[in-house]
């Protein structure tokens, strides 16, 4: 394992902006540890005041839209206009080494080269979604570290878009056009989760299927209720192949920036979103001191078996486990 630096040295490092020490802080932030958790601690406390200035922006998207084609260009066209970077991707993890498949800097080079541009692939570890279990922390620490903006990439899986509303400001839905009929390609749970659909792909003659799309996805709208910040769904259409559309989707997200602040409902998001993190917090924490403790490390075995032969009912099996936790002595010592 790599030396780790003292609570300072990262503390400083963060706020300097400089992007070797952010990936040795990220890298802590995501130890299991308890040395790590107990320095990834201190490192966010110390950051904390320098944080919450970013736009924190969420991207997912159906398979085969251009995600990290489209998050290149978009990133590009924010670093033009003097802003700086950070990006999130949040990567799947192999089920035999719980390790990162894919390498988003491999898929976003120009990117990855642009020095106002920082970019983080992580792996999910194989946690509830898709989404790493550390993202929000990261985003604290790439604050910190003065990026504008923030960009989560979701893998496009499971819950990962309920997880990545739940920790950015805007939601940002990519889509296809000319796959069949349009409206089979909506998921109403996303579809009323997003802030704003950009249809991808408007080029090399592509160009009236995204215009029908982009229709289509309109009046679609007009069947969801009304969204929490009462700022209205918009329907865009871009290329991020030819880079157009950036312009267009970035000052959508600036003007529901600005509505949303002037409105309370961004603090108010933030709030809440800060009251979920600390739930997800004790559940998490509660969960790995539970498969910590020794008596149920020596039970576990025979509970999991006794379920898979049918001899005993999972929730009855758990019941027993959880008994088994609470009345150990070092149950919550730690």
């Amino acid at each position: 394992m790599r030396q780790r630096l003292s609570v300072e040295t990262y503390t400083k490092g963060v706020l300097a902006g400089d992007r070797s020490t952010l990936s040795r802080a990220i890298t802590v932030m995501e130890s299991s540890l308890p040395e790590d958790r107990k320095l990834a601690g201190a490192i966010l406390q110390n950051i904390l005041p320098y944080t919450g200035n970013s736009v924190r922006i969420g991207i997912t998207g159906v398979p085969g839209v251009g995600k990290s084609t489209f998050i290149e260009a978009f990133g590009s066209y924010l670093t033009s206009l003097g802003k700086r970077v950070a990006v999130l991707a949040v990567d799947p993890s192999s089920k035999q080494s719980g390790g990162s498949i894919l390498g988003d800097k491999t898929r976003m080079e120009k990117l990855a080269r642009d020095p106002d541009a920082y970019i983080r692939p992580s792996a999910t570890n194989l946690s509830l979604g898709g989404v790493a279990r550390h993202t929000r922390e990261a985003i604290l620490l790439c604050e910190a570290a003065r990026y504008d903006i923030v960009l989560v990439e979701t893998v496009g899986v499971g819950q990962s878009e309920t997880l990545v509303k739940g920790m950015t400001d805007f939601f940002l839905l990519l889509m296809l056009s000319g796959a069949g009929d349009e409206l089979q390609g909506i998921k109403k749970g996303i579809m009323e989760m997003v802030d704003a659909v950009a249809v991808n792909k408007a080029d090399n003659g592509n160009e009236p299927a995204v215009t029908n799309a982009v229709a289509e996805y309109r009046q679609a709208l007009h069947l969801f209720p009304e969204t929490a910040s009462k700022v209205p769904v918009q329907v865009v259409a871009c290329s991020a192949l030819e880079n157009t559309g950036m312009e267009l989707i970035w000052n959508l997200i600036s003007d529901y920036f600005a509505q949303t602040t002037k409105s309370g409902f961004l603090e108010q998001n933030r709030q809440f979103q800060r009251i979920e993190w600390l739930r997800e917090q004790i559940r998490q924490s509660l969960e790995d001191r539970f498969y910590e403790n020794e008596w149920v490390q020596k039970h576990i075995a025979s509970a999991d078996e006794a379920v898979r032969n049918g001899e005993k009912l999972p929730e009855d099996a758990a019941g027993e486990l959880i008994e088994m936790f609470l009345r150990s002595g070092n149950a919550f010592n730690g």
